[in-house]
């Protein structure tokens, strides 16, 4: 766990991108004690590609809109994502995409 934690800021953001792994993204997601499934790695992989497209984590309405175009809107709503990534999804998804937090959420 020490290993993990100096590889995070004090939010639990990664803090060198280039440095995730799905590895990496399982021991955050279980010092979160959340365990990864199918739809989970859907949105994370989609989240990593939108941040190599435009280099930045959206917020959780940029990020519902790409996910519709990426995986459809049944899985671009709300409450799909809210269910996978309880509390602000933005947030959650981008630090377990080893992403910066999103610019506009607190």
């Amino acid at each position: 766990m020490d290993a993990l934690n100096a590889l995070l800021d004090k939010d639990g953001y990664l803090r060198d991108h280039t440095a995730w792994d799905e590895t990496l993204a399982v021991a955050i997601a279980a010092r979160d004690g959340m365990a990864l499934t199918p739809a989970h790695w859907e949105i994370l992989h989609a989240l990593r590609r939108f941040y190599a497209r435009y280099e930045l984590s959206p917020a959780t309405r940029p990020l519902l809109k790409y996910l519709a175009q990426e995986l459809g809107p049944d899985k671009a709503t709300s409450l799909y994502v809210m269910q996978l990534f309880p509390g602000t999804p933005a947030k959650t998804i981008a630090r377990l995409a080893g992403l910066p937090k999103p610019p506009n959420c607190i």
